[in-house]
């Protein structure tokens, strides 16, 4: 018996572990620059990238299949900012909160969309032999 508990607190910390690695990866990401073209393609007009461009952006992945990149088509993600969306309507405490989260993760996708459509830049003047 004392196995099992001993396994099973084990087991939850590292899942606790695994999450805010997985959340600390996701914020670095996010906090680097993101070009006009990437905004200008997802249709934002606003300086900054906010927590309601999640969808332009990821409409823009979906029409250019070219620039998904390892990721592909973000599902993990895409579960989290659902997720912390419908959380944000339930608990009205935890708005602002998950207002900030949906923020990051829309920063999050619009930096690798940058980052894809810049490696797929470089490579077609490498091919031309600009």
């Amino acid at each position: 018996m004392i196995a099992f508990i001993l396994f099973t607190v084990s087991v939850v910390a590292f899942a606790q572990f695994g999450v805010y690695y997985w959340r600390a990866t996701i914020s670095t990401v996010a906090a680097q620059a993101i070009s006009d073209r990437i905004l200008t393609a997802a249709g934002i007009t606003h300086a900054e990238v906010g927590a309601r461009d999640f969808r332009n952006i990821l409409i823009l992945n979906d029409l250019s299949p070219g620039l998904r990149g390892p990721v592909g088509s973000f599902k993990t993600i895409r579960a989290y900012y659902a997720a912390i969306e419908k959380l944000g309507r339930i608990v009205p405490a935890m708005a602002s909160w998950a207002e900030a989260e949906m923020t990051t993760c829309s920063r999050y996708v619009a930096v690798l969309m940058d980052q894809h459509l810049a490696r797929n830049m470089a490579s077609a003047s490498q091919a031309r032999g600009i």
